[in-house]
């Protein structure tokens, strides 16, 4: 049987540690890696993270399992996180997933139970693995323009252009904030004008929530999909916790779908519930109580607010810093998208041979379209990376 087996394509991303881990240069770096890290280059466990799972060990009484729905005080918390205060009461409910990965899953193949003709809509670029989570039965895969390469930012007149050409059977995945790959985003403007398309023509947006709070904060990176909850009849929301409470290794995330109205908002829950039983059964648990500690404690969640905050304005704080190098080195401004991009990434708009020419010239890697993680760069390193890049541009 396995003979019959193809050779999978290599992950673009993951394929990059392999030879960085041989790599005996000993000023490598690693910028293409998609988790955060300090400044020391670690991917550390956040304080209020240490003493929820303390906590955690001395009141957790069984293993057994917490059902198809999962902790329901955790996804209260994700709910309260994501939707504010003001969501739509008794229309949002939400499902405890393995992760924003396992969230897209369960929220997809809702869509195909629904509408198993659908067309999903990603933005050019996006992240990678959205293609394949969300390949799902007979729904097609359609591209909606997003990123201008000759500015480094969001193409917005072509992106609305295309979406005012959709209709109820269009199902279109929104990065919610920090977008993936690019770090380029939508201002509140242009998310209300998105949010008014929606309404005229009908296309269900389905959010992708994976970096909230590493924009502009945990209320600011919101505004997407509160305003979306505001405007439009249903919607799907896929949440991941990995970045911003920093447990990658515990899949933690929430599916929330939101109905017309209560029946139906209840009718779409029983259905996701259904679904993630034939997928997965059971989600884990420690990472989601986790976060439900530090939620329900107002002492530790503002303790994680604060850890948060210093992580965001850190990346934000290297933004600056590497434009004003660029600038210094270079004489010009071909760089300062940096600082208006927001997240962990920037899409550097380098072609494939000059990320090649990093990486074999200068040990310096990034992901081949030239994602670079913005967390992953140390202060003392940054001058030889703008010197690198201006190397591989320049010649």
């Amino acid at each position: 049987m396995f003979e019959m087996l193809p050779h999978p394509k290599p992950d673009a991303i993951l394929a990059q540690m392999a030879p960085f881990k041989v790599d005996p240069r000993p000023e490598k770096m690693n910028l293409g890696v998609g988790v955060y890290m300090n400044e020391k280059g670690e991917t550390i466990i956040l304080d209020s993270v240490k003493e929820a799972e303390a906590r955690l060990l001395a009141q957790e009484q069984t293993k057994s399992y917490v059902g198809m729905a999962g902790d329901l005080g955790y996804i209260e918390a994700m709910k309260q996180i994501v939707f504010g205060d003001d969501s739509p009461a008794g229309r949002i409910a939400g499902l405890q997933a393995p992760g924003g990965s396992g969230s897209l899953r369960v929220l997809i193949e809702l869509v195909a139970r629904v509408r198993p003709n659908a067309k999903v809509w990603l933005s050019n670029p996006t992240w990678p693995n959205h293609h394949a989570l969300l390949s799902v039965g007979q729904i097609e895969i359609a591209e909606y323009p997003y990123f201008d390469t000759a500015s480094c930012s969001v193409d917005f007149a072509a992106m609305a252009a295309k979406l005012r050409t959709l209709g109820p059977n269009d199902v279109v995945v929104l990065h919610g904030c920090c977008h993936n790959p690019t770090g380029a985003n939508l201002t509140p403007a242009q998310w209300d004008e998105v949010a008014e398309i929606a309404v005229e023509t009908g296309f269900v947006p389905f959010f992708d929530i994976a970096y909230q709070g590493f924009g502009d904060g945990l209320e600011e990176d919101a505004y997407s999909v509160r305003r979306f909850a505001a405007t439009v009849k249903e919607m799907l929301v896929a949440v991941s916790c990995s970045k911003n409470f920093g447990i990658y290794r515990e899949r933690v995330g929430c599916a929330f779908v939101m109905g017309a109205d209560e029946e139906m908002t209840k009718l779409a829950n029983e259905n996701i519930q259904k679904i993630a039983r034939g997928i997965y059964s059971m989600p884990p648990d420690h990472g989601a109580s986790v976060v439900r500690i530090i939620w329900e404690d107002s002492q530790l969640r503002q303790q994680w607010k604060a850890e948060l905050k210093v992580m965001c304005d850190r990346m934000t704080s290297l933004r600056q810093q590497l434009a004003e190098s660029f600038r210094a080195q270079s004489g010009g401004n071909r760089f300062d998208f940096i600082t208006v991009h927001r997240g962990m990434f920037s899409l550097l708009g380098l072609t494939p041979e000059q990320v090649e020419r990093l990486r074999d010239e200068h040990a310096i890697y990034l992901i081949a379209d030239s994602r670079m993680n913005i967390a992953g760069m140390q202060e003392q390193n940054i001058d030889r990376f703008v010197a690198a890049v201006l190397a591989v541009t320049q010649a």
